[in-house]
């Protein structure tokens, strides 16, 4: 076996390090050095303090362990303290009495993970943790953790027999993989994990929900949407599930397939930071014969109802719709937008192709009439370049178009499932026609997928309950949700978007200011979550509407939005020493993302210290959306970042509002940052203390 991690020498039992983590981490860090493991105990010493601080390493058991990269470390080790007195490291069930300390050199990432990941693992066997309280010497410790943490192909051979034979002899498996599923075999939970985009949120809770049942020793098979590809899962690993956890803030696809299996249900964000609790509940579900269990969509289209019994209330289940037909919405807009901004460029239609003067009679004709009346072989006078820009606009117009129809019918889907689509793309269609355009795609979705929903629910004949879900739903659905927008709801809600359109037109000045300044804000708040795509929503619709105030609505909602992760990018250049080794590398790729609009970019710093993040993030959005208003920059495409400045009217003062929130943020949450650790490890390295020598 390769060099020890763990020593003899970096092993103290029964000790009193200290009264707090620090004491205990300074403690464990000397113990290191004297070992020779690290040059410099303080610089790793203050590494685990500050990755103390982002999030406590507690665990359930009266263990903790505190971790981090310094350059200081020579080699992955480790370092064990048995306190005689217990020393609070933020466990829900109380102190700590066994703490490992796991350094890592600084570009031992992988390594360091592999450690941590190894370690936790096998400190949620009662047994290990039971033999490590009873040792009675140190190289007794080092024994037991070297064969936990470094199985040799023998133990793992014969790990692999015990569990081929499981059927006939009991396995020493922990409590948590006996009680479910029957006997003696591992419970196996299957997750849906999803975010409107499917870029961020989406697979953070994935991941985090693997490293539970890892360290739960529960078979877990994951399965993540979004508005990328999804890769289903084999109809031999549901059939095989005990229970399933939907961790998702947008409808899930393909819920019939989980019909019967007991459930447990969430947003995205609860999975990322309650994981273990949320692989608890799944397996506690799957032995509890009163559990909600998914009821599927075969049945006649009657949604999941357990949505609420599992701790997603009305206002979740309402967000969870909204933001299901934001998601099926966001690739037509995109599409359809850069389609348009294509054709307005200068050497195909330029801006004039959506008001051209072509016909003899001299009459106003748009990019679609051209598109329709012209072809390759009847070119109009503009040439081909015209032509070309002609179809691009005409094509993107048609995808535009769709925006709302696509709204209403996935916010209808996400409350009734399929048999709720045809209702609610009609209920998008009518609201177009009526002019309530995207309030009325709104509000008639919600109305589609409710009217569904309860039309579901009533009891039929068994040879009629064919016909529900692909006959009578769609018929009685589609028309109560068109009467109703035609008879009762459609000038009511036209007037809304009339008034509100009216208003936007009408802005200048500090008015058109304040209104940049609060989408700055929003679009910062959470990086991707409901808020941002709220104030993307805003912007995006309205450009179906036209008008100069929608186009600057787009371009400092895109300026805001690049804001997060350029000025992350920029911080962890400007004070590296700031930033963990991850978040350097992640600061990397942040300059990519936050030039191509992806606001999510700036997610793994906001996870880790949201409370100085975000508020920076925010600053720096509010200023530069403030200052796009201030300036009149037009955008015409919804998405790309500066690989859309030819759809902008000044790309110019576009940069500059850029710039001075980039700078604006990077430098709030340097200072914050700075103030917090100066801080923090004024008041704790008063008290650590130093090994004996």
């Amino acid at each position: 076996m390769s060099e020890q991690i763990i020593t003899p020498q970096t092993v103290s039992l029964d000790v009193d390090a200290g009264d707090d983590p620090a004491a205990v981490i300074g403690y464990l860090a000397d113990a290191l050095a004297t070992a020779g493991r690290t040059t410099d105990a303080t610089v790793l010493a203050r590494g685990a303090l500050d990755r103390e601080a982002k999030s406590a390493t507690g665990l359930p058991g009266g263990i903790a362990i505190p971790h981090a990269r310094a350059a200081s470390v020579t080699e992955a080790s480790l370092a064990m303290a048995r306190l005689s007195k217990k020393v609070d490291f933020g466990a829900p069930d109380g102190p700590a009495d066994l703490v490992f300390l796991i350094a890592a050199p600084e570009g031992g990432a992988t390594e360091h993970m592999k450690l941590l990941s190894s370690l936790a693992r096998s400190l949620v066997r009662p047994e290990f943790v039971d033999s490590l309280r009873e040792a009675d010497s140190d190289d007794r410790v080092v024994q037991l953790v070297d064969e936990a943490i470094n199985p040799q192909p023998a133990q793992t051979s014969a790990a692999a027999a015990s569990a081929a034979t499981a059927t006939s002899a009991p396995a020493a498996t922990p409590p948590a993989a006996t009680e479910a599923g029957g006997g003696d075999r591992r419970p196996s939970v299957v997750a849906i994990t999803a975010c409107p985009t499917g870029i961020a949120h989406t697979y953070m809770a994935a991941d985090a929900l693997k490293y539970a049942a890892e360290r739960a020793e529960v078979d877990f098979h994951v399965e993540t949407q979004g508005s990328s590809a999804t890769t289903s899962f084999d109809p031999q690993v549901i059939a095989d599930a005990d229970a399933v956890i939907f961790a998702t803030d947008v409808g899930v696809k393909g819920k019939d397939r989980f019909r019967g299996k007991p459930v447990v249900a969430s947003g995205v964000k609860r999975a990322i930071n309650e994981p273990d609790a949320m692989i608890a509940e799944a397996v506690a579900a799957s032995k509890n014969p009163s559990a909600t269990v998914v009821s599927g969509a075969d049945d006649g289209g009657e949604a999941d109802a357990t949505a609420a019994a599992a701790g997603v209330g009305l206002g979740g289940q309402v967000r969870q719709a909204l933001m299901t037909g934001v998601s099926y919405m966001i690739p037509f807009v995109a599409a359809g937008g850069l389609l348009i901004a294509l054709g307005f460029l200068p050497f195909l239609g330029g801006y004039e192709i959506a008001n051209s003067t072509l016909d003899e009679a001299g009459s106003m004709s748009d990019g679609a009439f051209i598109a329709l009346n012209y072809s390759l072989w009847d070119l109009p006078a503009g040439g081909l370049g015209q032509y070309i820009g002609a179809v691009l606009f005409a094509v993107g117009s048609l995808a535009m178009g769709m925006l709302v129809p696509v709204l209403a019918g996935y916010i209808s889907f996400a409350i009734a499932d399929r048999p709720g689509i045809a209702p609610g793309f009609v209920a998008g269609l009518v609201s177009v026609a009526v002019g309530a355009s995207f309030i009325g795609g709104l509000v008639g979705g919600l109305i589609a997928g409710v009217v569904c929903l309860w039309i579901a629910r009533i009891p039929l004949p068994q040879w009629a309950r064919g016909l529900q879900p692909v006959v009578i739903i769609p018929l009685l659905g589609s028309m109560v949700i068109g009467v109703l927008l035609y008879m009762l709801l459609g000038k009511p809600l036209a007037w809304v978007t009339e008034q509100m359109t009216d208003a936007l037109n009408s802005m200048s000045g500090g008015s058109a200011v304040v209104l940049g300044v609060v989408l700055g804000l929003m679009m910062c708040f959470d990086l991707g979550g409901p808020v941002n795509k709220a104030a993307y929503l805003f912007a995006t619709t309205g450009l179906a509407i036209g008008g100069a105030a929608q186009l600057q609505i787009m371009a400092a909602v895109m300026c805001a939005g690049m804001v997060p992760p350029l000025a992350m990018a920029l911080a962890t250049v400007l004070r590296p020493q700031l930033f963990s080794e991850p978040e350097r590398e992640n600061g990397k790729a942040a300059w990519l993302l936050g030039a191509s609009f992806i606001s999510e970019g700036a997610i793994p710093f906001a996870a880790t210290d949201p409370f100085r993040v975000i508020p920076s993030m925010m600053a720096g959005g509010a200023l530069a959306g403030g200052l796009i208003m201030a300036f009149g920059v037009e955008l015409r495409a919804p998405h790309g970042g500066i690989f859309v400045f030819f759809a902008m009217n000044n790309w110019v003062l576009f940069l500059v509002a850029l710039a001075a929130g980039t700078v604006l943020s990077a430098f709030a949450v340097i200072g914050a940052k700075q103030w917090h650790a100066n801080r923090q490890h004024a008041a704790l390295f008063d008290d650590v203390q130093t090994v004996p020598a």
